[in-house]
């Protein structure tokens, strides 16, 4: 059908009335208002059937291929952003044929329809960049990367060309001169600030490999302690152990300081790091008495064999007295109780020997003498970890008074009551 008929069926009504006696204003307004019900109604049943009949097919064939791509474009709604394209072409093609004796009515539906692309087209191509990121996340290399961050950015750009655009054909004012963009930049800048400091710490995260999804993470200013299951372009989503979430502002990943358990979770092993408060009133030197017995200890009977013997041959050859065990060479209880520690953890298989491993003293405090156990587990996961820290830590509890040592524990209620019921009694 050509452009002459499809007007001269436009313009049927207009002529009835008009026939009928009616002024010509008043049938030109009927017959325009009748024309765009006429054509609201075909093109709403067009867009119906084009977009089943669009989105069937996409249907069909995302089905027959291998890949994900085109399945993630349907879940996006990409097919039924394209079939209402259809319909908008035919819209563009009838408004000045059925319209043309009303230019103003003319005018601004061909705004209304410029418009309303411009908004699909960027409703088209959100689809696709969601598309891309929900593809992209499949591979293993970019699972762990900030990809929501990169979509939104560009959005963000997509909205403002978009906004930009609309604004120049609802007032015919262009946005590219020189200072128009200008003060656009500078709105921009204001608006968007901490969308942009997003954006920039987005990339800085990601080029820099300073955090991955999935990665656990610990920062105290804002509370957050657990895996990381969200990057995107304003926060970071932060799951903690108690099933809590906690955002973060992106930037703030490079603004502040916040530990990254990840170097812990690619390495051999989980650090174990604790300190026993020895009272230093325990603290002795030992007899000859106190080694035959501590011999009974199978794990350091041969370190105290070796160990006596040099410290024998020194004092006979300096002929030194022994009668107060201060002179010469000696042994002591916390020393002998250091090296069992050391032996007890280079046999104990939970314990990774390829990782640093040491016993040491730390400085005299008023709450006794801490002796740090500094070694790492060979099973990172927190449980597991857990359950071997505290399985290293019974059995030297434990141990610590067979070497006639005490652990150093404030005074409860229940002993000052006690020496105070006993002071009284007295």
């Amino acid at each position: 059908m050509n452009k002459e008929a499809i007007q001269d069926y436009s313009c049927l009504f207009q002529n009835y009335l008009v026939n009928q006696g009616m002024a010509v204003e008043w049938a030109i307004f009927l017959n325009v208002l009748l024309n765009c019900i006429i054509v609201l109604t075909v093109v709403l049943i067009l867009d119906v059937i084009f977009r089943k009949f669009i989105i069937e097919t996409f249907k069909a064939f995302s089905n027959k291929t291998k890949t994900t791509f085109d399945d993630y474009l349907v879940k996006s709604n990409f097919p039924r952003f394209i079939a209402h394209t259809l319909p908008l072409a035919i819209i563009w093609y009838l408004i000045p044929i059925i319209f043309i004796e009303s230019p103003f009515m003319t005018n601004l539906l061909q705004i209304a329809a410029k418009v309303y692309l411009v908004i699909l087209c960027v409703l088209i191509f959100r689809s696709i960049l969601r598309t891309t990121r929900n593809y992209l996340e499949e591979n293993e290399h970019y699972r762990d990367k900030p990809m929501e961050s990169y979509v939104q950015v560009l959005m963000i750009f997509a909205w403002g060309i978009g906004i930009f655009w609309i604004i120049q054909l609802l007032t015919g004012f262009s946005v590219v001169s020189l200072t128009t963009l200008g003060a656009a930049s500078a709105v921009i800048l204001l608006i968007f600030k901490d969308t942009i400091l997003g954006f920039v710490a987005s990339i800085q995260v990601s080029v820099n490999d300073i955090v991955r999804i999935g990665d656990w993470i610990t920062f105290s200013k804002f509370g957050a302690d657990g895996y990381v299951t969200e990057i995107n372009l304003a926060t970071v989503r932060v799951q903690n152990w108690d099933n809590t979430y906690t955002t973060i502002p992106t930037y703030s990943l490079i603004a502040d300081s916040f530990q990254n358990w990840r170097g812990m979770q690619e390495s051999d092993g989980r650090r174990i790091k604790r300190s026993i408060y020895i009272k230093q009133s325990s603290i002795k030197f030992l007899s000859v008495k106190d080694v035959e017995r501590l011999k009974k200890i199978q794990l350091i009977k041969p370190y105290l064999e070796h160990r006596q013997r040099d410290v024998d041959r020194y004092n006979e050859r300096n002929e030194i007295n022994k009668e107060l065990l201060i002179n010469g060479r000696n042994q002591t209880n916390l020393g002998v109780f250091r090296y069992y520690a050391d032996a007890f953890l280079n046999e104990n298989s939970a314990i990774n020997k390829d990782l640093f491993l040491m016993v040491r003293h730390l400085a005299p405090t008023d709450k006794g003498i801490p002796i740090e156990i500094f070694c790492f587990s060979k099973d990172k996961r927190w449980v597991n970890y857990e359950h071997i820290q505290a399985d290293i830590f019974d059995h030297l509890l434990a141990a610590i008074p067979y070497f006639d040592l005490e652990i150093f524990e404030l005074p409860t209620g229940k002993d000052i009551s006690t020496v105070n019921k006993a002071s009284f009694e007295n």
